[in-house]
């Protein structure tokens, strides 16, 4: 984790800004709980008990800066709340998605499937791509699971 909050801190330093304390508490969160999408108040409650000073707006500011500086990603998955997405290293775009309509459970697919639909897009609509996003709302495995196993047990 260290060697990737360096690497932040670098890209924040060719951005003319700093890694402050602040900032480091709000990236250490994010590094550690990389798989939850949190929203900015899940953030800063997580925060809070790094850094008990550090005000809910400061969280904003910093995921802001973050989010401006292509470091995270804001997303909403249609529930009106933004939650915050770490960009993998390197990556050329952002992740896709599935949201199961039950359990609400957000996994992820890291394989980009839309590069062939990019160039589509690109030469029919002469259109310069620089990001998309994709997500999937339906049933997860787990409550497709479940249902099976429902099923079974009546049978």
């Amino acid at each position: 984790m260290e060697s990737r909050i360096d690497r932040i801190k670098k890209q924040l330093h060719s951005a003319s800004y700093k890694l402050t304390p602040q900032r480091e508490a709000t990236v250490a969160v994010l590094l550690e709980h990389e798989e939850d999408h949190l929203s900015a108040e899940d953030v800063y409650l997580l925060v809070k008990e790094k850094a008990p000073e550090i005000g809910l707006a400061t969280v904003y500011r910093t995921l802001e800066l973050l989010t401006e500086l292509k470091v995270v990603d804001k997303i909403n998955f249609g529930d009106g709340v933004s939650r915050y997405d770490l960009r993998q290293e390197g990556a050329k775009h952002f992740h896709h998605h599935l949201v199961c309509i039950e359990c609400g459970a957000v996994d992820e697919i890291q394989e980009d499937l839309l590069d062939d639909v990019e160039v589509i897009v690109e030469k029919r609509w002469n259109f310069i791509i620089k990001d998309h996003r994709l997500t999937f709302h339906g049933i997860c495995w787990r409550c497709h699971d479940q249902e099976d196993n429902v099923g079974d047990s009546n049978a």
